[in-house]
């Protein structure tokens, strides 16, 4: 989408606005759809640098992560732009990659359909 849905920017408002970690969305964004739950940024990032401290390799990226570098936005600075996904898997065909969930951050303005709710898949 050219221009953000004005939806889903409020939905990732008010995410941010409550820290809340429990909203479910399903977005589809190049193609690819991807499903889990939103994290406010600080959330996020706070999570994908801990993963990040833990590896041998990759430790030294866990400070870009830090939390403490969220820009203060507030009302001046306008609405997100991104929605930060936790616990998130990227569907393809029957099977959730990664199956334990993932950390995505997607650009509002790339998202072509949405659904509130998290798609799961059953044996039954």
């Amino acid at each position: 989408m050219s221009n953000p849905d004005e939806l889903l920017v409020d939905i990732s408002a008010m995410v941010e606005s409550g820290h809340s970690t429990q909203m479910s969305l399903t977005v589809i964004v190049g193609g690819a759809v991807i499903t889990g739950r939103l994290a406010p940024e600080a959330v996020w990032r706070e999570r994908v640098s801990e993963v990040l401290k833990d590896s041998d390799r990759l430790g030294p990226f866990s400070d870009v992560f830090d939390p403490g570098r969220v820009p203060d936005r507030g009302d001046s600075a306008g609405a997100p732009a991104y929605l930060h996904f936790h616990l998130a898997r990227i569907l393809q065909g029957n099977v959730g990659i990664p199956e334990t969930g993932g950390m995505y951050r997607v650009a509002i303005e790339d998202v072509s359909a949405w659904t509130v709710g998290d798609f799961r898949y059953s044996d039954q």
